[in-house]
């Protein structure tokens, strides 16, 4: 993918993000999903069944994204030059959701500033999977953040790692992946053994991506917003580790570092108590400024990774 392409895939994102109103091929790539998943789970079948069942799941998700993407691109091609470059385009423009990110996390800010509880905890009922009808406004901040925070490696930073590592089909087998996570990576009865192929896939597509964003990326964002990098990395380095997941705490390590925040502790996901560990144990709570304040985070991120990546692919052509 050429700078110019790119820069205009980050554009277009930030621009417009993903209405509701136009095909995005992850929703194609969930009904796909859904549809595997219903003809070959083993209802009955033990864990050996279930784990073989869930690599079959990979590799026809996987597959069957990336040769559509190929098929696209080819066709683009074969059309022309321009006609390939602005199908390059889109398909990274799909692989990114910053602008989405950015966009569902304003609303639940909006909502806590007007004090509009039922409506606070009703859209940060679409961005969490934690219980959310009890949830004061504390509670709806800190679970706004860390949902920034975590997702700034897997909707931003891995995408863009991804298409300048190896273009678009890459972006789109990892994305493939990061929804296969999403829908079945559960550590529930269904899921836990069914699932364990797409989440550890998707732990070791963010691997490398996690490492870069905690270490490099959130705190020189954290610099430029004017917020404290040092303290970033002193978190990333002290509570990244937390997690049970190998990726999850980098993020928000740095982004509780930079910000002064006590992220973690206690949870409920459908009725039941989870207690996380606590991330930057001397921060304070999470108000509904800090909303803004990581949106800013993720902004000043962004534009490092972009300038950053921009120079890397002019350096290289």
């Amino acid at each position: 993918m050429s700078a110019i392409s790119f820069f205009v895939v980050v554009l277009i994102d930030f621009l417009f993000g993903d209405p509701y109103w136009l095909p995005h091929p992850v929703r194609w790539i969930g009904k796909l999903i859904n549809f595997i998943e219903k003809k070959i789970y083993p209802v009955n079948g033990n864990k050996n069944s279930k784990f073989l069942s869930g690599i079959f799941m990979c590799i026809i998700v996987i597959s069957t994204v990336c040769t559509a993407g190929f098929l696209f691109l080819f066709l683009c091609r074969l059309i022309s030059p321009v006609v390939y470059n602005i199908g390059e385009i889109i398909t990274g423009f799909y692989c990114l959701s910053a602008r989405s990110l950015v966009s569902e996390t304003e609303i639940v800010g909006k909502h806590l500033l007007k004090g509009d509880m039922v409506s606070a905890r009703y859209a940060v009922s679409r961005i969490v999977g934690r219980d959310s009808e009890k949830m004061d406004s504390n509670e709806i901040a800190r679970a706004t953040v860390e949902t920034i925070a975590e997702n700034i490696v897997d909707g931003i930073i891995s995408p863009l790692f991804y298409l300048l590592a190896g273009g678009p089909l890459a972006a789109l087998a990892f994305k493939a992946v990061s929804t296969m996570d999403s829908m079945i990576g559960y550590k529930n009865e269904r899921y836990r053994d069914f699932g364990k192929c797409a989440a550890r896939l998707d732990d070791f597509l963010n691997f490398i991506p996690a490492r870069i964003t905690a270490f490099l990326i959130i705190p020189s964002g954290a610099l430029i917003t004017g917020k404290n990098a040092i303290e970033s990395l002193h978190c990333v380095y002290r509570d990244r580790l937390k997690h049970p997941s190998p990726n999850s705490a980098h993020g928000e390590a740095a982004v509780a570092g930079a910000l002064g925040l006590k992220l973690g502790g206690k949870a409920v996901y459908n009725g039941k108590s989870v207690y996380k560990p606590v991330i930057n144990k001397k921060g304070r709570e999470p108000e509904r400024k800090d909303i803004y304040k990581t949106i800013n985070l993720v902004y000043g991120s962004v534009l490092v990774s972009v300038v950053a990546i921009y120079l890397i692919i002019l350096y290289v052509n």
